[in-house]
């Protein structure tokens, strides 16, 4: 017991003494960070800054890129054509505004705007600069000739041909190809896209999105011109429209065409290699005491001859 009483007593003082030194300690607190800034999504208006942009670094626009080679390839050429469109030859401010339009949820797609969330608005103008320096591509149009319809008679994409090339009239509706140009190749000033060699079933379903009239854009211009030209179209005018602008591609100028037919011809192939001098000799030679083989008789006109070789025989052409 006496001994319990002591290290009960030992204990107190050892309590009591670490309570004081606990009490002397001066404890210094941090000092508090600044709070960090945020700013809610409705107030990042890219379009805004694309405003503010500088035309667009090729070269980093690459670099950015490779994220986007997955899905449209590293020169803008689908990796999925059932799946994703083309980006080659696409003018750098048209993009660029697509961008912004999926940064901003302005224009809605679950794949594209996490994507170009990450972009700063320099970034997406950097990114067109790339694709715009990418070869177009070039696909091919239905040629299926229609069995019914207003256009009994036609190739299916000869009708879409016929509205992108004249419109229509009596309908209001314009040539495609004043604003896409005769290719397809589109207009960067006004950022009108590069349209040729598309995939139909892209071209197809923004047609069809546009003659709905119905978008998320706060700037509806852009969106409103193609709507009133779309709200006239049908079903099959649209699809034709698509398929045309698919197989649609620029060809080389006539100075391209002449510099091409001086190009020197590719080289022949190298000839087969002869087959050594001793094949087949044993054989061609005759046996000791056999008489020499007779000459061979010429061969009346205008009947093939046969031509002796070292491993057999070829009929000669009369």
């Amino acid at each position: 017991m006496r001994h319990a009483r002591r290290y009960l007593l030992a204990g107190f003082a050892a309590l009591a003494v670490g309570a004081f030194a606990f009490a002397q300690t001066s404890v210094a607190p941090l000092e508090e960070a600044e709070p960090v800034e945020t700013l809610p999504l409705e107030a990042v208006n890219a379009m805004a800054e694309l405003q503010k942009t500088a035309p667009g670094n090729a070269q980093n626009g690459a670099t950015l890129a490779a994220t986007c080679a997955a899905c449209h390839g590293v020169e803008g050429k689908s990796t999925i054509p059932e799946m994703y469109p083309n980006l080659g030859g696409q003018s750098e401010k048209y993009m660029a505004r697509q961008l912004a339009l999926f940064k901003s949820g302005e224009r809605q797609n679950p794949i594209m705007q996490p994507f170009a969330a990450m972009l700063s608005a320099q970034d997406m103008r950097d990114v067109g600069a790339h694709y715009a320096l990418q070869p177009a591509s070039a696909g091919i149009a239905d040629d299926t000739v229609v069995a019914e319809g207003p256009y009994q008679g036609m190739k299916f994409y000869e009708i879409g041909q016929q509205l992108f090339r004249s419109g229509d009239f009596e309908r209001g509706i314009p040539a495609c190809m004043a604003c896409h140009g005769p290719t397809g190749a589109g207009n960067p000033g006004p950022a009108y896209p590069h349209v040729g060699g598309q995939q139909s079933w892209y071209t197809a379903r923004r047609l069809e999105e546009y003659r709905a009239g119905t978008t998320s854009e706060d700037d509806r211009a852009m969106f409103d011109i193609m709507a009133a030209i779309a709200s006239e179209l049908s079903d099959e005018e649209i699809s034709a429209l698509a398929s045309y602008m698919q197989g649609l591609h620029a060809r080389p100028d006539a100075a391209t065409v002449a510099a091409m037919a001086k190009l020197p011809a590719p080289a022949a192939p190298a000839p087969a290699a002869a087959p050594p001098a001793d094949a087949g000799s044993e054989a061609a030679e005759p046996a000791a005491g056999d008489a020499p083989a007779a000459d061979a008789a010429p061969a009346a006109d205008g009947a093939p001859a046969a031509d002796d070789g070292a491993g057999g025989a070829s009929l000669q052409a009369p």
